[in-house]
């Protein structure tokens, strides 16, 4: 392997920096002339933004793994696992995951070897033996997903491209170790949709109705949930950021260093009071069905004319409490972390610290727990819920503050 190794960073499909591996696994991060004078440049980050609104160019080396904002970008746990063997590279490698993976990314990004760089060995002799589907490109997260298409002149399936690039869905595969998370996820996002936020496209499907599943993840059983990419329309990406990127954290601190306060704030400097509204929407209803997994990763920004943020669309909504009896949420509100404890105090503090209009946020959540009983109610016989789903959502939803009057 060579003492330096460089990755050509591409927004928009326009070379904006580079990754530099250097001896000692040492990463460095820096963008290009062009990019730093550009004054209508595209945002690539809000992290890479200044005390004055500028553009951050002195970007701290990393040692082992690759800098935070681009460390995001992989998967994690398992499926970090799967991935990292099917290309043949060390999974704690970040830089030469990336490089193999770079090519369907999150968001407007892609990741491409310099001129004259060769991919890494390990990863050519995998696929030398393994032919072109030896690497199945996917979405940062821990779930087993993938990126698929939509079969054209069948009705309704899915294929996962067998290189792994491209696609303008998200296919996430039933879990081997708790039953039914796709059905609990689809009955959580359709009451969130009828409920008024802004829901991407969803589907479930039956696992024949999938072409090109990987090979080597285990037996699954159960049905799939696909849902549409709002990163990726008619006339290309759309560039997006978690909120882990935000904050330049990685992604092993999700549940830490920072605060549902914390969004809120970012979200009260950067967008609109719609956007705001939306958010505390989400995160109490997140609280009623008891999802206890809406870490900084899941909540992003999206920047649809490549510049200005806004809310991106709701995703990752389940109630977790069934599968996990954790009454905790992923990240602290502001004083408290127990879902039980979100008052209407509570959200009055939030809003006070992160400067935004008590009214909008007590009205949001008032109207969110009034919304969320009469849809529950009128849809929970309807949708593919098990009956410990409903049980342990109805038990959490009587004993939060804010559903008491408090």
């Amino acid at each position: 392997m060579p003492d330096v190794s460089i990755l050509d960073v591409r927004l928009h499909n326009q070379s904006i920096g580079s990754l530099t591996l250097l001896p000692g696994d040492r990463t460095i991060f820096a963008f290009n002339d062009s990019y730093v004078a550009d004054e209508n440049r595209p945002t690539l980050s809000l992290s890479f933004k200044d005390d004055m609104g500028g553009l951050l160019t002195r970007i701290a080396p990393t040692q082992r793994v690759i800098p935070p904002f681009f460390s995001n970008l992989l998967p994690e746990g398992p499926l970090r696992k799967y991935l990292a063997e099917r290309a043949s590279v060390n999974q704690q490698r970040e830089f030469f995951l990336l490089w193999a993976l770079g090519q369907d990314l999150p968001g407007a990004l892609s990741i491409h070897p310099a001129e004259g760089e060769a991919m890494p060995p390990e990863a050519a002799d995998a696929i030398a033996a393994n032919g072109s589907n030896a690497l199945r490109f996917s979405l940062a997260g821990v779930q087993l997903k993938f990126s698929a298409y939509k079969n054209v002149g069948k009705a309704g399936g899915l294929t996962i491209p067998a290189e792994g690039v491209g696609g303008s869905w998200i296919v996430k595969l039933p879990s081997q170790q708790f039953a039914g998370v796709p059905e609990n996820e689809f009955s959580m996002m359709t009451i969130a949709s009828k409920m008024g936020m802004d829901v991407p496209e969803i589907r479930l499907l039956e696992l024949g109705e999938i072409a090109n599943i990987p090979e080597g993840i285990g037996e699954l059983r159960g049905k799939a949930l696909a849902i549409k990419r709002f990163d990726r329309t008619e006339n290309g990406p759309v560039h997006i950021e978690d909120f882990a990127q935000v904050f330049g954290v990685f992604p092993d601190d999700k549940y830490k260093k920072r605060n549902y306060r914390s969004i809120a704030e970012v979200l009260a400097i950067e967008t609109t009071d719609a956007d705001v509204a939306e958010y505390f929407r989400r995160l109490v209803f997140s609280t009623l069905i008891g999802n206890a997994d809406m870490h900084l990763k899941n909540w992003s920004l999206i920047y649809p004319d490549g510049r200005t943020p806004m809310l991106a669309p709701a995703y990752d909504l389940l109630s977790t409490i069934p599968y996990i009896k954790d009454d905790s949420a992923a990240l602290n509100y502001a004083r408290t972390r127990k879902m039980v404890e979100l008052s209407i105090d509570e959200l009055r503090y939030m809003a006070a610290k992160a400067r935004i209009p008590e009214k909008l946020v007590v009205s949001t959540a008032r109207e969110t727990v009034d919304r969320f009983r009469s849809v529950w109610e009128a849809e929970k016989a309807h949708l593919p819920l098990a009956n410990a789903v409903i049980t342990a959502v109805e038990e959490l939803f009587g004993t939060v503050a804010i559903v008491q009057g408090k």
